[in-house]
């Protein structure tokens, strides 16, 4: 089989469908999140991984990569060592603009490395219920891609083909075809070939709702001045609005959570992440598409919402903001613990797949 039809079809069954959604969860740097997570010191980093006995864990298989396909990106362009351990782990950089919105490769890794209450790293593949890839494709983008250089930009795709054909070779993607594979995609760029985008929305809500009494609706940037605006914009407003972005889930949303601005999410077909555990209608409005480009619909039913409604939902979402935060070491039931328990929640079906497909003479036939 082809690594692209492979990439395709697998991915999509769980680590792009899985990752993809719930990569997100990191703000974009339009959110001020200093007190969302901890980072470490040097006396963290030398901590032995825990040793976990529970049965009930998620038992993962981590690739042993070089750096230069992880860790090694926030070292510098083209910086190479063996694989990352807990001791040789750097430090996120706290002033990486929209590399931060999408450093969930990088929590899900140190995760493994140092250990959490959902999952734990085995170093026998057989054992293992799933295979995570440590391959920050995002990070690789944000380093080599986005800045136009054509060489750098051959770079990135030459670690994504040779990701591609590693992963051919390996025994254990064979074996199912990539469905118990982790491979966080984060950014929509990243393995580029498999994505894609669906911005419409965005603007054309803009021009519905700009200049509207009582409407703040604004693009801030990165820098300093920018987190700034957005963070007290947020924190100051009753609702905030989440169109559609260029991935099925974009920042806007999870700015919104740990800003406690009960969001307003825009769309027709939407997963959210944890939504087996969460009801998202407890603390969330929802409109479709055609609802929301009715002229003055979308204002009138927020401005009429009951007020005791509101408040409702803005005490829910103090009490779940946790779910939705980073924290080096992680700390149970945080953003990473949610995202490997929610991978445990997929396994069945990627199970089920898998040995469908080891009998049937036409693959995924029910699909």
């Amino acid at each position: 089989m082809k690594v692209k039809d492979t990439m395709s079809k697998s991915l999509l069954c769980l680590a792009v469908f899985i990752i993809f959604l719930f990569a997100s969860l990191f703000y974009t740097g339009t959110i001020d999140y200093r007190s969302s997570f901890s980072l470490f010191d040097s006396s963290t980093l030398s901590k032995p991984t825990p040793c976990y006995t529970e049965s009930d864990l998620l038992k993962v298989y981590m690739y042993d990569l070089e750096m230069k396909y992880n860790t090694g990106l926030l070292k510098g362009s083209h910086y190479n060592a063996p694989a990352v351990t807990v001791e040789t782990l750097p430090k996120w950089p706290y002033y990486t603009g929209l590399r931060k919105q999408h450093s969930v490769e990088y929590w899900m890794l140190a995760s493994l490395l140092y250990g959490n209450d959902e999952a734990v790293r085995v170093l026998d593949p057989e054992s293992a219920d799933v295979f995570f890839v440590p391959f920050f494709s995002s990070l690789s983008y944000n380093t080599y891609y986005r800045h136009g250089n054509d060489s750098e930009v051959k770079f990135d795709d030459a670690l994504q083909a040779e990701i591609a054909d590693f992963l051919q070779k390996s025994e254990h993607w064979k074996r199912s075809s990539g469905r118990d594979h982790v491979i966080p995609m984060h950014h929509p760029n990243a393995f580029r070939r498999y994505r894609e985008k669906d911005g419409k929305d965005r603007q054309q809500l803009k021009d519905m709702l700009s200049g509207q009494k009582d409407v703040v609706f604004e693009a801030a940037g990165i820098s300093g001045k920018g987190v700034n605006e957005s963070t007290n914009g947020m924190r100051s407003s009753k609702f905030c609005l989440h169109p559609a972005g260029d991935t099925p889930s974009s920042c806007r949303l999870f700015d919104a959570i740990v800003s406690h601005c009960v969001p307003v999410i825009v769309s027709d077909k939407i997963e959210l992440p944890f939504e087996d555990e969460l009801d998202y209608t407890k603390f969330s409005i929802f409109f479709s598409r055609e609802e929301a480009k009715k002229e003055g619909y979308l204002l009138d039913q927020l401005r009429t919402f009951p007020k005791e409604r509101w408040l409702e939902m803005w005490g829910y979402l103090k009490n779940i903001t946790h779910h939705f935060e980073y924290q080096y070491p992680p700390k149970k039931g945080d953003a990473v613990n949610m995202i490997w328990r929610q991978v445990k929640h997929k396994l069945p079906a990627a199970k089920l797949d898998v040995h469908r497909n080891r009998r049937l003479k036409v693959p995924d036939w029910w699909r």
